[in-house]
């Protein structure tokens, strides 16, 4: 939106103050402003991870930043912090039988669908990362690069990637050929060449490329 000599500027500029989008919508009446988040597009196993995080207006909110662009070890703390500061935080998982039924968008946007409708209290507004709407009738923006313009969005995908990166650590210990305690599923080198060693396991994604090439029946660790 371009400001016109006179007219207030909706939003202040969101480069500097990652809050201003939350801010806007509050003065608009949206008491309850939510961000949302995904995780779990890219890898070649595993499921998709949305989270729903609803800050509290007094927060100091310039500590959530893209879980991209901070250390696991930040991830945790932050995450840690969420909870103590009252944040309202709930998770949306899209299981891998749900990734091959809908494919990845679908099962993306499912999944945020499910953590809104796992508040207690619905929000007024989203603000989503991206550029697709979550299939649910509450008002929403979409943001591209959205953990870089709210700090609602970026404290969700902090949320989504601590949880993802736990499951995985979890399924690690019933799949361990593939190490995905430490590649989480994505197509790094090490997990290609897994999968093509031993073949898929019950989590993979088999109508992803990389995965669907190596389909058999597999080890017996691997079912």
């Amino acid at each position: 939106m371009i400001k016109r000599k006179g007219q207030e500027k909706l939003w202040p500029d969101p480069v500097t103050d990652t809050f201003s989008f939350e801010k806007g919508l509050h003065r608009k009446g949206h008491s309850l402003v939510a961000g949302l988040d995904e995780v779990g597009r890219g890898p070649l196993a595993g499921p998709v991870v949305a989270a729903c995080v609803i800050l509290p207006t007094d927060c100091d909110y310039q500590e959530f930043v893209d879980s991209k662009k901070i250390t696991h070890n930040n991830r945790i703390r932050l995450n840690d912090k969420l909870h103590q500061i009252g944040a309202q935080i709930t998770v949306g998982i899209s299981s891998v039988s749900e990734i091959e039924q809908f494919n990845i968008l679908q099962a993306s946007l499912l999944a945020m669908k499910k953590a809104v409708q796992a508040l207690s209290r619905q929000p007024d507004y989203l603000l989503v990362d991206g550029t697709f709407s979550v299939p649910v009738s509450i008002p929403q923006q979409t943001l591209t690069k959205g953990e870089s313009k709210s700090a609602s969005i970026a404290a969700a995908s902090i949320v989504a990637k601590v949880m993802r990166d736990r499951m995985m650590e979890d399924y690690h210990q019933r799949f361990p050929a593939y190490n995905f305690k430490k590649n989480k599923g994505y197509p790094t080198a090490e997990h290609r060449k897994a999968i093509k060693e031993y073949g898929p396991c019950k989590i993979h994604r088999q109508t992803f490329k990389g995965v669907r090439e190596h389909l058999r029946s597999g080890c017996s660790d691997c079912k």
